[in-house]
């Protein structure tokens, strides 16, 4: 980029302190101009991210290729050459998660949008008003009043009658059970009127558990609010919407989980949250890469070279997932390869334990908040 004039002011816009020469004496800062044109950003920003030296490319590669390098030389001081640990996990988390909303925008179906069908009501009116029975209608015919075959005919017509009130009927009641069981669960309960009657007539203990009266009034007001199509759509994006911020809350616990395991005296929690950034950095890398991998299906269902492609892809990225977090923790820590791979496999199999937990619970907090 350059080297950059001087301002011509001697005062420090940080510290107030006189600069003489090209830094600040005191705080270190550099007496440069500070506002810069947008032009100015962008062209520094694409020139630092296509140069072959940039620190983004060398760090990705670093992290995708090998594992622990970064965390190892992160915590021996070589902090330079690589992105900081933490904007890095930031940067690749905010581009993962809005790469994945905005491609996974789907549009409606076609198909699914209802259909309006008119249909032609005759204004003849019902034989059921009449109230003619089939003995009638023979006493009608012995007279002499009508034929055999008007009777025949008659006797017809109301059959047909029939069979098609009762297929009404029978649709009618139909309809009327699935508005009666919309919803997923109904928890022992048909509607929220009647949880709130039940509990003013003390007819259920409800008013001694707040919490289990607070838990179904709000999972019934959910499902008297939504079928269960629109319930799916709001939980997805609502979902989708705050997984970020469940992901950056584990980190803290993945990296407490690697502290009980080491050793207290060697290893600081400090040590352990970098390499969970790391760590975590390359799952979302991961699942960047795989999406992108996935956009092949398409072309997979129409050539058969590209579906060998795109399933052999899946299959060395999920089994590259799996395989990363051994070696880097045994190089990382650097114990004994059996020693390692033991504390690495409880540390996966606690760890996907808790994480289930997790989700299982923001998924219930998600459902419960739906707006």
């Amino acid at each position: 980029m350059g080297i950059k004039p001087t301002r011509e002011d001697k005062t420090c816009q940080n510290c107030n302190h006189v600069v003489q020469d090209r830094f600040c004496p005191k705080c270190g800062q550099e007496n440069i101009e500070t506002r810069k044109s947008f032009r100015h950003i962008f062209s520094h920003f694409l020139k630092d991210l296509t140069h072959y030296d940039s620190k983004f490319w060398k760090t990705i590669f670093t992290l995708f290729f090998k594992p622990a390098a970064l965390s190892k030389a992160y915590i021996s001081g070589k902090r330079l050459r690589y992105l900081d640990p933490f904007r890095l996990y930031l940067f690749i988390s905010f581009i993962t998660f809005l790469t994945l909303s905005l491609f996974s925008v789907t549009t409606p179906d076609v198909k699914d949008t209802p259909k309006v069908i008119q249909t032609k009501e005759n204004n003849i009116p019902s034989i059921d008003s009449l109230h003619i029975k089939e003995k009638s209608i023979d006493g009608l015919t012995k007279i002499g009043l009508i034929t055999q075959k008007n009777n025949d005919t008659i006797k017809k017509i109301l059959k047909e009658s029939d069979a098609t009130h009762s297929k009404e009927i029978h649709t009618k009641e139909v309809h009327s059970k699935e508005n009666n069981d919309k919803g997923l669960f109904k928890l022992g309960y048909k509607n929220l009127a009647e949880l709130d009657s039940l509990q003013k007539t003390g007819s259920e203990n409800l008013e001694e558990n707040t919490t289990k009266y607070w838990f179904l009034k709000k999972w019934l007001s959910v499902e008297e609010e939504r079928t269960e199509k629109e319930i799916f759509t709001d939980f997805k994006m609502s979902f989708s919407k705050n997984f970020p911020k469940v992901m950056f809350l584990y980190l803290p616990l993945f990296a407490f989980i690697l502290y009980l395991f080491h050793n207290k005296k060697h290893w600081f929690y400090f040590d352990h949250s970098i390499f969970t950034l790391h760590y975590f950095s390359f799952l979302l890398l991961m699942t960047l890469a795989l999406f992108f991998v996935d956009k092949l299906k398409p072309l997979a269902e129409t050539y058969p070279n590209i579906a060998w492609l795109h399933f052999g892809l899946k299959t060395l990225g999920y089994v590259y997932m799996l395989y990363y977090f051994f070696p880097a923790h045994r190089l990382f820590y650097g114990d004994k390869f059996f020693l390692s791979f033991f504390k690495s496999s409880l540390v996966y199999i606690i760890n996907i334990i808790l994480f289930s937990v997790m989700l299982i619970l923001f998924s219930l907090y998600t459902f419960l908040n739906l707006n």
